[in-house]
C-alpha cells in the first residue's frame, strides 16, 4: 500500500493478529507475512497506518489495516491494546532502547486525529481523507471505541459521528460507502448519511493492483464515517429482551407478552423492502438468466463442501442439504437480481425514536469485494434477517439441560416474528418470500452452513445453534 519511514511490525503482529476477534484467518498457518506503514502524526507518540499482507499456507493471501501508536515507555491504562514492544532503530528520538506498540484505535489520546484530516481533506501520502459535501465533520474530539466489534472496528465521537475501520483491506471501493453514496440523494429515512471516507492507494509492486493493469496502482477503502444515532437500540438487543420476556412467563404465549416483538418484526420487514426498492432505483438491476441459477446451485454445493470439510459436524446434515438444493432447479418463477445489503441480521440494524434503520452495507466478509458488489436476489437479505431471528431465540438455552418447554416457546418466538418480518416486507412492496420458498430455504440453509464455520472457529459453545436450525428448516441429519 504505502511506502514511508515507519516502524516495521512484523515482529509483533502474527502473534497479535490472531487474538483479535476481526481477523478471519484463525487456525490458518502464516507462512509469510510482510508490513509498511505511513505516519498520519508525527510527533510523541507517533500515529502510522499500517498494511499487513499475509500469505497463508494454503495458498491465499490478504491484506489486513493496523493503525498504530508508537511510544517510547509503556502506558499502564492502554495494557489491553498492546500489539508488542520491539527494538527501538539506532538513532532514534528520545533514546528509548524499546517501543511499545499499541492498537490506536484504543489509544483514545490518538483517535482525534481520524476526524482532524477528514475534516481538513488531507492526502497523506497514499491515504486520502475525503469528506461528502457538506458534511459537518466533529474534529477535534476523540473517539470512543465501540466493544461489540465484529469483522471491523469502530469509534464514536460524541453525539455526532461513527467512524468504521475496515481491518480487512480489498482493492476497489467498499460496498458500504458506494451503496451510501448511491442512497444519498433518495433520502430513505432507513439509513443513516454517509460523512466520508478514507481511501489508500496501493502501491503496484505490492501485487494488489489490476492483474491485467499491473503498472496500474489500485484504491482501497479503509474506513468511513457516518452520522451517530443517539439513543438507539440494536435489533439484536431488543429481541433478546422480547425472548428473556417470554421465558420468564410460564404460561403466556408469544403475543400475550409484554415485549412482544412481532410488531417491530413486521417494521423491520417494511424497512428492509423501503430500502430494496430504493437500491434498485438508483443502482442497476436485470432480470436473472438462464446461467444464474445453475451457478447458484454449483456455488452453494461449493460452499457446503468447503464448510464440511472444516467442520466435522455438518457431515450428518450433508446429503438432505445437497436435497434441498437440488430442489432449486425447479424454480419456474422469474427472478430479479439487485444489489442487496448482503449480510442482514438484527446486529445490523438500529431502533430508534422514528423507526429502523439499516446499517453495515458491506455484505459477507468472508466473500470478495467484487462478489459484495454483485447482483443478487433480496432474498438474499431476508434469508439472513430470518436465521437471526432463530439465533435471537437460542444463546439463552446453550449450555441449559433441554427443556421441551422453553424449546417450544422458542420456536413458537422465531415462527411468530418470521411470518411478521415477511409479512412486513411484502406489505411494503417487496417479494412475497412465501412465492420463493425452495429459494429462501436453499439461502437459510447456505446462511446456517457460514455460521457453522464461524461458530467453529469463533464461539464452539454456540456450534449447536446453526446446526440445529436444519433440522426447523425440514432438513435431518
Amino acid at each position: 500500500m504505502i511506502a514511508g519511514d515507519t516502524t516495521d511490525l512484523s515482529a509483533v503482529l502474527a502473534d497479535w493478529l490472531p487474538e483479535q476477534r476481526w481477523y478471519p484467518g484463525k487456525g490458518r498457518t502464516i507462512e509469510r507475512l510482510t508490513d509498511s506503514g505511513v505516519v498520519l502524526a508525527a510527533g510523541h507518540p507517533v500515529l502510522e497506518l499500517h498494511h499487513v499482507r499475509i500469505w497463508y499456507s494454503d495458498g491465499e493471501r490478504a491484506g489486513y489495516l493496523v493503525p498504530a501508536t508508537i511510544r517510547h515507555e509503556p502506558v499502564d491504562w492502554l495494557a489491553g491494546a498492546l500489539i508488542g514492544k520491539i527494538p527501538a532503530p539506532s538513532g532514534s528520538n528520545g533514546g528509548a532502547e524499546s517501543l511499545w506498540v499499541y492498537d490506536a484505535l484504543r489509544d483514545r489520546e490518538q483517535t482525534a486525529a481520524w476526524m482532524t484530516l477528514l475534516a481538513e481533506g488531507a492526502e497523506v501520502g497514499p491515504v486520502l481523507f475525503r469528506p461528502e459535501v457538506g458534511a459537518q465533520i466533529p474534529s477535534g474530539i476523540p473517539g470512543d471505541i465501540v466493544t461489540t466489534e465484529q469483522s471491523n472496528t469502530s469509534l464514536v465521537y460524541g453525539d455526532e459521528a461513527i467512524l468504521k475501520v475496515f481491518r480487512r483491506l480489498e482493492p476497489g471501493i467498499n460496498p458500504d460507502v458506494e451503496i451510501h453514496h448511491a442512497l444519498a440523494g433518495t433520502e430513505n429515512p432507513h439509513i443513516a448519511a454517509l460523512l466520508g471516507s478514507v481511501e489508500v492507494r496501493l502501491a503496484p509492486e505490492s501485487g494488489d493492483g489490476d492483474p491485467d493493469e499491473p503498472d496500474q496502482a489500485a484504491t482501497a477503502t479503509a474506513a468511513m464515517v457516518q452520522t451517530f444515532l443517539p439513543g438507539a437500540t440494536d435489533g439484536w438487543s431488543l429481541a433478546s429482551t422480547s425472548v428473556r420476556d417470554l421465558y420468564a412467563e410460564a404460561d403466556l404465549h408469544a403475543e400475550e407478552v409484554g415485549g412482544d416483538f412481532a410488531s417491530e418484526s413486521s417494521r423491520l420487514g417494511a424497512a428492509t423492502a423501503s430500502v430494496h426498492a430504493d437500491l434498485a432505483r438508483v443502482l442497476p438491476t436485470e432480470p436473472a438468466g438462464p446461467d444464474w441459477l445453475p451457478s447458484l446451485i454449483e456455488e452453494l454445493h461449493n460452499r457446503l463442501d468447503k464448510a464440511s470439510e472444516m467442520v466435522s459436524q455438518l457431515e450428518p446434515y450433508g446429503d438432505a442439504i445437497r436435497a434441498t438444493y437440488g430442489e432449486l432447479s425447479a424454480i419456474q418463477a422469474p427472478v430479479i437480481l439487485q444489489r442487496v445489503h448482503g449480510d442482514l441480521h438484527l446486529g445490523q440494524v438500529l431502533r430508534t425514536v422514528t423507526g429502523w434503520t439499516i446499517l453495515d452495507f458491506e455484505g459477507e466478509p468472508a466473500r470478495s469485494i467484487a462478489v459484495r458488489r454483485g447482483l443478487d436476489t433480496p432474498l438474499r437479505d431476508v434469508a439472513g434477517m430470518l436465521r437471526s431471528f432463530d439465533y435471537a431465540a437460542q444463546p439463552l438455552l446453550v449450555g441449559e439441560v433441554t427443556d421441551p418447554q422453553l424449546s417450544y416457546r422458542a420456536t413458537e418466538w422465531v415462527t411468530r416474528n418470521r411470518a411478521a418480518y415477511c409479512a412486513g416486507y411484502a406489505e411494503a412492496g417487496g417479494i412475497d418470500p412465501a412465492e420463493f420458498g425452495v429459494l429462501l430455504a436453499a439461502l437459510e440453509a447456505d446462511k446456517a452452513i457460514y455460521e457453522t464455520v464461524y461458530e467453529a472457529r469463533n464461539r464452539p459453545h454456540w456450534l449447536n445453534i446453526p446446526l440445529h436450525s436444519f433440522e426447523r428448516l425440514g432438513i435431518k441429519s
